[in-house]
């Protein structure tokens, strides 16, 4: 057996982990329907078994020479289990739950399969990427409390996100960010939760991707350990550089908690080279800074950069805080080494989940799709909302695009979209938490959206 030091895989397999002959690689329950779709392996046929979950004995659903299959006249609300078999063995059995859900399902993971358990159980960390050629770029995390939190799926759609198809997977990646440089697809992420930052490129469109380079040593994060912690977020070209943020600290350090970062390039340097590589010193958060909420004590989490009307290049942050605010952090734009410096606080009416905001050209406002909350009734994060500013200072709700605020706020989320504007719509991925999740925050599905003449709502 020779070594590894790869980061793709088609798929992972880890040592003395059952695996299955044929992999399911991705799972699309409906209403009434499972589509399912596994790694070709060139049979002339092969046979899909499906059962209600716990029942005795497996129906043959059909035959197929395709490498996709939909299991239909399924009940709404029910559990069935499925497996594809050939001449060549028989994948694991899998999980899935028919319900009605939201957008279009990239992919979905029901809370008690165990397929990926040597990383975790549920879907995290939406990042998504049109490439040059029109082919979209979905990738998640697959994450679960106290697991070890450390592999990447991604997926790409060849008709504009109607339909989704397997890629590949990263082996050890988390909290990962894909974007394009130079015509070069990049993935910047962690090993596992507060682990290395890592950064590797793909050459083939999302294929396959180069073993990753280190950029800064992290720690496993349990246990109070602080390490890196980041999210799928804006990478900002500004003054020829290229712009990123980061954390450093964990939940568990009551000293640290997040401090906030950011890290930086020249767009003409090496991406893959550390020594190309600033990052600011970390930035504790500091209750005498003005404007903080006196149950602000966990500070800020989750920065995303933009540019103000000013020309300033700007960290908004999430903020612990029941108050609707969050904090806004200059970055020195002259000195990569500096640290970030307190600028004041924003009224924002989503900063208890991570958020992302984008300058729109054209009508000249920034725009965030962010959890909402709203007090009466009380949600969480199931209530999703297109949001804008003039100014980066007053907030306004647009419109309401998910709205389940009615229904089960511990069970159902909307959380972490990452999005882009493209023309007179906008795209985006959603970590989706609905029909059996979990919980709200334990996320099931992966799901793509589109807000048709944004700018008319």
């Amino acid at each position: 057996m020779k070594g590894q030091s790869g980061w793709s895989y088609s798929p992972y397999r880890p040592f003395l982990t059952e695996t299955g002959d044929l992999y399911v690689c991705r799972i699309a329950p409906t209403e009434n329907s499972i589509h399912i779709e596994w790694l070709d392996t060139k049979e002339d046929e092969y046979n899909v078994f499906v059962r209600r979950r716990g029942a005795e004995f497996f129906d043959m659903a059909g035959k197929t020479r395709a490498n996709e299959f939909d299991i239909t006249g399924l009940d709404q609300k029910t559990d069935y289990e499925f497996f594809v078999s050939s001449k060549c063995g028989k994948s694991l059995i899998r999980l899935a739950r028919c319900g009605v859900s939201v957008g279009t399902t990239v992919n979905y993971l029901h809370p008690d399969d165990t397929a990926y358990s040597f990383s975790g159980r549920y879907l995290c960390s939406p990042s998504l990427l049109r490439l040059p050629d029109g082919i979209l770029l979905a990738s998640m995390d697959v994450y679960a409390p106290g697991a070890p939190q450390n592999l990447t799926l991604i997926f790409r759609s060849e008709d504009n996100g109607e339909t989704w198809h397997y890629s590949c997977e990263l082996m050890p990646c988390f909290w990962g960010k894909m974007f394009l440089h130079n015509r070069k697809i990049y993935m910047l992420a962690c090993s596992t939760e507060y682990g290395d930052l890592l950064i590797g490129c793909s050459e083939d469109g999302g294929r396959s991707f180069s073993s990753p380079v280190t950029l800064l040593r992290g720690s496993n994060g349990k246990d109070g350990n602080v390490g890196v912690h980041k999210n799928p977020q804006n990478i900002i070209r500004y003054n020829d550089r290229i712009y990123e943020t980061l954390e450093w600290g964990s939940w568990k350090n009551k000293e640290y908690y997040h401090a906030a970062m950011v890290m930086s390039c020249n767009e003409d340097d090496d991406l893959l080279s550390p020594e190309s590589w600033h990052f600011t010193p970390p930035l504790k958060y500091d209750s005498r800074w003005e404007g903080t909420a006196p149950d602000g004590e966990k500070g800020c989490i989750e920065g995303t950069l933009c540019i103000d009307k000013g020309g300033r290049l700007m960290n908004l942050m999430r903020y612990q805080t029941e108050e609707k605010k969050v904090l806004a952090f200059c970055v020195n734009e002259s000195d990569a080494d500096a640290p970030l410096s307190f600028s004041h606080a924003i009224d924002f009416p989503a900063n208890l989940s991570k958020f992302m905001i984008k300058f729109d050209t054209v009508s000249n406002k920034y725009y965030s799709v962010a959890s909402k909350r709203i007090d009466s009734p009380k949600t969480r994060r199931n209530l999703l909302s297109l949001l804008s500013s003039p100014d980066l200072e007053k907030w306004d709700t647009v419109c309401d695009i998910i709205d389940k605020r009615y229904d089960d706020m511990n069970k159902i989320g909307f959380q972490y979209v990452d999005f882009e504007i493209e023309g007179e719509d906008i795209i985006f991925l959603c970590r989706t938490a609905i029909n059996g999740a979990h919980s709200f925050h334990d996320s099931n599905y992966s799901t793509f959206h589109r807000i048709k003449n944004f700018r008319k709502l």
